[in-house]
């Protein structure tokens, strides 16, 4: 997928992507997403991504991030505690332990460096 494109990302049907059942902390979040395109060299992805509410853990790659709506606390391992919501935009370093406490249904479109 090396073609320019532009979709509306709030309606965007996603995929399911099950998550790592020891990942999940609480609750029962469901994950899907999306890749709306990948570099040549598979080391840059854009997409799409969603949650639903829970307490998950994570280790993130080099990842840029714009929420487009719901909410959530990301508690970073020996770094701070960002609260995202619809408009934030975030950035995660390759590496970072995460705990992410998703309030309401997260959606947020993503640009991943590898």
């Amino acid at each position: 997928m090396t073609h320019s494109l532009a979709l509306h990302i709030a309606d965007a049907d996603l995929e399911p992507d099950p998550l790592d059942p020891a990942q999940i902390v609480s609750g029962a979040p469901e994950v899907s997403g999306k890749v709306v395109w990948e570099s040549d060299d598979g080391r840059q992805l854009r997409g799409i991504w969603q949650i639903t509410p829970g307490v998950v853990t994570d280790t993130e790659a080099d990842e840029l991030f714009v929420v487009i709506s719901g909410s959530a606390t990301i508690e970073i391992e020996g770094g701070p505690v960002l609260s995202v919501g619809p408009g934030d935009m975030a950035v995660l370093r390759e590496g970072d332990r995460t705990t992410w406490t998703v309030h309401e249904t997260l959606r947020k479109a993503y640009a991943i460096s590898r």
